[in-house]
């Protein structure tokens, strides 16, 4: 097995989103626990990994991903709206339809304020969507 540098965690990096955007996240996670391994500071990495558990359906890391990041950055408008959609699927509308407020009142952006005005009347499934990447662009 080649030996961990920075420049490898970079490479790991970019193949994991990568692999989000062709829908492996899976994939995605397995090569970001080495990079967070080396850089538990790394916010984007945690944000990513947060982004693969919750298409991956697991919840309750990408949960606790997404605190991580938000203990960091209190501020960060994406990281409370995919923190609500991950409450939201786990059936924990109110404490969802918090962070989809929180996410409006810091970056008005339309789905944003969307979520925040319609969480509650949200059907099973609805919730079921990649929160996207945290530079807000389509993939």
């Amino acid at each position: 097995m080649p030996e961990s540098s920075p420049e490898t965690h970079v490479v790991d990096f970019r193949a994991a989103e990568q692999l989000l955007a062709a829908r492996d996240p899976r994939g995605a996670i397995r090569l970001l626990d080495s990079v967070i391994s080396a850089h538990p500071e790394n916010t984007a990495a945690r944000l990513l990994r947060a982004r693969a558990f919750f298409l991956a359906a697991q919840l309750r890391p990408a949960e606790l991903e997404f605190q991580i990041v938000l203990e960091r950055e209190p501020d960060n408008a994406f990281a409370h709206f995919a923190l609500g959609r991950t409450l939201e699927r786990a059936g924990q509308s109110e404490e969802a339809l918090r962070h989809f407020r929180l996410a409006a009142a810091l970056d008005p952006r339309p789905d944003y304020i969307e979520a925040a005005r319609f969480a509650h009347d949200t059907g099973p499934g609805d919730g079921e969507r990649d929160p996207g990447p945290a530079n807000g662009d389509q993939e």
